[in-house]
């Protein structure tokens, strides 16, 4: 059975209070129990109030005492949330019938007096008892943390991170919610002298990570983020100045570039001059050499993966996974073994094509626009932890066959015959007849994983909004399978492959 992990914090009033809650936010998910014990009067109901103000992202949201109606739900952003107060149960075989016992899965229970719940609370929770600290001033408090179950690798984060942030001179900073990513980072900004700035939270996947990650070289850790950060400042790229990390621990303080999106409109739709910007901006990265190995630490290098036909191997296989049975059909023995003998036939063009840096998911959620900045400069990159050494022209894929949005064929034809204009313009040997079928490999390719990726989400991890995806992303396969390099693949989809529910 693991150890409870438990630390005390020091509360100088209700701002101090809510920073902790905010933090404690940053690394709860669907399904934990955090129970608020203390005397009347300690403060269980504030911290309770800053959380669910925090998960909300409104600073002036209404969250009554629960005292009376004994629980109420809340329906945030991230996560549905149930706020309990027990004080008025005599006997725990009441829970029961208020539909406390047992707590609704997928949801973030905040529970006042816990001790009325006696044996009835699961075994991984956060407790936190807050008590009166006069000493230190009228609104002071002291708050004990303690993790119990799968509770304690939590309340340990809790204590790295806030360790982290003291030494950075941000533990007074104020905190707003940020949106995660499908990935298991958390993020907020941080709000200092009337700065802000981005705080991440990249805990390192567990034993290396589920075997899919480690196949596809997905970032098991934060110092990916980190080195390739380096390599494309260093090469005019904007990618966020770095301010404070912990690479062991996982945590980040970088510079905040806003959210100035390069899509306008709903639905939203291509600015332009923007995407035009970050298409010069990939032509520049893919014109030189660039090193295999990233320095990380003195003494220490970071080599980038290489993207190779495993990897898109084991990428595309999330159809046959996923995909396929969610419409319907059991891929058979026979099926599977003609679609990877085809795919892997398909793939030894890109995995003999020279190598760049692959940023992967280079799309509108991960480009801010920085207009006070100049040329390519003006496209701020977020996302790379997960870079590779790949063919230039699967983020070219990324970027014109937008996952998110939808790029009209005009747009990325466009937008195609000006990165190749910028390719040849540095380089007269450029072949841009073979970097086309590369295209609409890539194209397939990754189509055909973000297929099986977002029904993975959907059935696997209780994501349904990423299902709405899918029409878009056939779309996109539908224009790589008319390349003439791809007919007997497009003939192979239309035979087995049925097209996502619109």
């Amino acid at each position: 059975m693991t150890e409870p992990a438990t630390f005390s914090v020091a509360l100088a009033n209700e701002t101090a209070t809510a920073q902790l809650m905010a933090d404690l936010a940053l690394l709860t998910g669907p399904g934990d129990v955090i129970t608020l014990s203390g005397d009347l009067g300690a403060g269980k109901t504030a911290a309770a109030r800053a959380m669910i103000r925090y998960l909300a992202d409104d600073d002036t949201m209404e969250v009554p005492s629960p005292t009376f109606t004994l629980a109420q739900s809340y329906e945030l952003p991230s996560l549905p949330l149930l706020h309990a107060d027990l004080y008025r149960i005599s006997d725990a075989s009441e829970l029961e019938e208020i539909g406390l016992s047992p707590l609704p899965e997928g949801t973030v229970a905040l529970i006042e007096w816990p001790d009325r719940a006696g044996s009835t609370l699961p075994q991984d929770r956060i407790d936190i008892a807050l008590s009166h600290r006069p000493a230190l001033g009228s609104n002071a408090r002291a708050a004990e943390i303690t993790g119990f179950g799968t509770g304690a690798a939590t309340v340990d984060r809790l204590r790295l991170l806030r360790e982290f942030l003291h030494k950075a001179g941000f533990i007074d900073a104020g905190r707003k919610r940020m949106a995660g990513d499908a990935s298991t980072r958390s993020y907020a900004r941080l709000i200092q002298d009337e700065r802000t700035f981005i705080l991440m939270n990249a805990p390192k996947r567990p034993d290396g990570g589920k075997l899919y990650a480690t196949a596809v070289h997905l970032a098991e850790d934060v110092r990916p983020f980190f080195a390739i950060d380096k390599g494309l400042r260093e090469r005019g790229l904007s990618a966020p100045e770095i301010h404070h990390s912990d690479l062991e621990a996982g945590f980040l303080i970088t510079e905040d570039f806003g959210s100035a999106p390069v899509v306008e409109g709903d639905p939203p739709a291509p600015i332009v001059e923007r995407y035009e910007a970050a298409t010069d901006m990939l032509a520049a990265l893919h014109r030189e050499p660039l090193p295999e190995l990233l320095p990380l630490q003195p003494g220490v290098d970071y080599p980038i993966p290489v993207f190779d036909i495993d990897a898109w191997l084991v990428e595309i296989g999330l159809m046959l996974e996923w995909y396929l049975p969610d419409r319907g059909v059991t891929p058979g023995e026979k099926l599977r073994s003609e679609f990877v003998a085809m795919w892997r036939d398909i793939l030894q063009m890109p995995a003999s094509a020279p190598t760049t840096w692959v940023i992967r998911d280079l799309h509108s959620p991960n480009l801010i626009w920085l207009p006070e900045r100049i040329g390519i400069k003006r496209v701020g990159v977020i996302d790379f932890q997960d870079a590779v050494l790949g063919p230039a022209a699967y983020d070219v894929v990324s970027l014109l066959q937008d996952a998110r949005i939808d790029v009209p064929e005009a747009t990325e034809l466009a937008l195609f015959s000006r990165y190749i204009k910028a390719r040849r313009a540095a380089d007269p040997t450029f072949d841009a007849a073979d970097f086309a079928t590369l295209y609409a490999i890539m194209s397939a390719q990754r189509n055909t994983r973000l297929l099986g990726t977002f029904a993975r989400l959907n059935r696997r991890d209780g994501k349904p909004q990423y299902l709405r995806h899918q029409p878009r992303i056939w779309t996109y396969l539908s224009r790589s399978l008319a390349h003439p390099a791809l007919s007997d693949l497009k003939a192979w989809y239309a035979a087995n492959v049925p097209a996502p529910l619109s």
